[in-house]
């Protein structure tokens, strides 16, 4: 399955914001997204969070025959695993060639640089040695995995640690870290990649670019340097040309990005040591929130408990006295009720007065034009005929009839 393409008016848009030395994220331009350095329950594991990306690493060894070229040294293995769950755009069972890239300069990191000694993983010569092998899988990809899984490798052999053996004339015990205690590698520096993203053709210039800055770069730059500013590997691709100011630009402020991650990795490396040397909890499941969609239970939090009665009364104390007496509820008429301070609730109570008042009004006004009518009939018929004259009174039901004479 490939990756969905990037529009027109994104690609304009980021190169825009890049030009006005802008970032998606907010980030500078030679700044690193947030860094997580975790560690599962058994030595050499590791989790690495750059920003989104997320890269396992987990080293493991055998005991193996050497080489017939270095009888006296051990063998350092790097496999580089792309998981369709980091991205779409991987497939399951094939080799990409991103990541035939990644797993060569990984080695050029790692072991043609020699920061561990081989020659210590010897057991027997020419029969014996360790392989330690290092296995990266790649989590989650938002960009930059290089950084990411030579941060997570270069830490997890840090953390690794290998059985104990003993040598007894042919036969070799390899013994249980309930028997003797696990030895660490011999680690002589860490390596770590920096990436440079290049733009323009080599005329802007980001550090870390996440997934949506690589789709519109147009080269790449890699340096791996240790904290002693030695440059172990640097590899550039995306065939632009870059000028050796350029190089030298770059190198410097891979040392200084590459000091801090160095100081990063050797605190977590630290904690994790006193706290399996203190007993308490420790690796992967421990360092994960405990966020579940069905918990049964909650986080306790923490309250204080001093001062507890002198702060209660306080509040007491600048509280407003209540009131004395509560109003109790008035009834007007059954299904209707009233709460308050003396407001009185006129909800199916006023509409009904107002109704008969105007009934009332109508009526009135009724009886009056009535009234009116009749005398003016009154005034008007003895002039026409000399015949009887009927008088209406005030009162409706009073009628006096008048006869001529």
């Amino acid at each position: 399955m490939k990756d969905t393409p990037l529009s027109n008016c994104e690609r304009d848009f980021l190169l825009k914001a890049i030009e006005e030395k802008k970032r998606l994220d907010g980030r500078q331009t030679y700044d690193y997204r947030k860094m997580k350095i975790r560690f599962g329950t058994d030595y050499g594991c590791c989790f690495v969070d750059l920003g989104k990306t997320k890269v396992m690493a987990q080293v493991s060894c055998e005991l193996v025959a050497p080489k017939d070229s270095r009888p006296n040294e051990g063998i350092m293995f790097f496999n580089i695993e792309l998981s369709p769950m980091a991205s779409p755009a991987f497939e399951q069972g094939r080799q990409s060639e991103l990541s035939v890239k990644l797993n060569r300069q990984l080695e050029r990191c790692l072991r043609n640089s020699k920061c561990i000694d081989t020659e210590s993983l010897c057991v027997v010569s020419g029969e014996k040695v360790w392989q330690i092998r290092v296995d990266v899988h790649m989590l989650n990809h938002d960009g930059n995995l290089m950084d990411a899984a030579s941060i997570a490798a270069i830490t997890a052999l840090c953390h690794f640690r290998r059985p104990d053996v003993g040598i007894q004339g042919e036969e070799v015990t390899v013994y249980n870290p309930e028997e003797r205690d696990p030895i660490p590698l011999s680690i002589y520096h860490m390596p770590i990649s920096v990436s440079f993203a290049f733009f323009q053709q080599g005329t802007y210039l980001l550090v870390d670019p996440c997934e949506r800055e690589e789709r519109v770069m147009d080269g790449l730059l890699m340096i791996a340097m240790n904290k002693h500013r030695e440059i172990c590997s640097i590899q550039s691709s995306g065939g632009i040309m870059l000028l050796k100011e350029q190089v030298m630009r770059c190198s410097k402020i891979a040392s200084v990005k590459v000091s801090e991650i160095t100081e990063l990795i050797s605190k977590a490396l630290e904690n994790d040591k006193k706290a399996r040397k203190a007993g308490e909890r420790c690796g992967f499941a421990e360092s994960m929130p405990q966020e579940r969609i069905t918990a049964l239970k909650t986080e306790e939090a923490s309250v204080e408990m001093t001062d507890v009665t002198e702060r209660a009364n306080d509040i007491l104390q600048n509280a407003e006295a209540p009131p004395q007496s509560v109003p109790s509820p008035v009834v007007p008429v059954p299904g209707v009720g009233q709460v308050g301070q003396g407001l009185q609730n006129t909800w199916g109570l006023q509409e009904d007065d107002e109704d008969e008042e105007e009934e009332n009004d109508n009526s009135g006004e009724e009886k009056e034009d009535r009234a009116v009518q009749m005398k003016e009939d009154k005034s008007e018929k003895p002039e026409s005929r000399g015949g009887d004259v009927v008088e209406i009174s005030d009162s409706e039901e009073e009628e006096v009839v008048i006869l001529n004479p």
